[in-house]
């Protein structure tokens, strides 16, 4: 980890990891840009070797949708490490996606083999318009993830962590 954070700051020197602003003084994005996972390392899938989970990591809602619509896939599939498509889209920004698999019924809170939901995905890569989504979706802010962290303690954002303590004491 140290030697990420030493190549970060050789790469950027005005990089500073206690602040979440994305954005310099000239209102000009700066090093890093919008935060997305690597959960999956990209690289180069034949069109015949694509399943859905990666048609959903390129945002393609058409395909998505019309194998949902057809009952070739589970809305509410998982991956090897169980995350759904619900996951992924959220991980990767996707808020029309991630709005399509909602109205499919897709688990709100579905949880991966780590416990977390796509409110974890979205609040760790900072979309707050997706974790606003998720709760009006009825996401449970509550739902710990198997190291016992919920979606407000992944974040570094303080507008997800209001949004999500505002619901976390409306549940409780």
């Amino acid at each position: 980890m140290r030697e990420y954070i030493d190549t970060v700051k050789k790469l950027d020197p005005t990089w500073n990891p206690q602040i979440s602003e994305k954005k310099g003084k000239e209102g000009k994005a700066v090093f890093g840009g919008p935060v997305i996972s690597s959960l999956y390392q990209e690289e180069t899938i034949r069109e015949e070797d694509k399943n859905i989970f990666d048609y959903c990591r390129e945002n393609n809602i058409d395909h998505v949708t019309k194998a949902i619509r057809s009952k070739k896939v589970d809305v509410n599939t998982k991956d090897e490490k169980g995350r759904a498509l619900l996951h992924w889209a959220c991980d990767r920004g996707h808020k029309e996606l991630a709005t399509v698999l909602l109205q499919h019924t897709a688990d709100v809170n579905s949880q991966d083999d780590e416990g977390q939901t796509a409110l974890h995905y979205a609040s760790t890569c900072e979309f707050s318009d997706i974790v606003e989504l998720l709760l009006q979706s009825g996401a449970d802010p509550t739902l710990r993830d198997t190291e016992g962290y919920l979606p407000e303690e992944v974040t570094d954002c303080r507008l997800i962590t209001s949004m999500l303590q505002k619901h976390s004491a409306g549940k409780a």
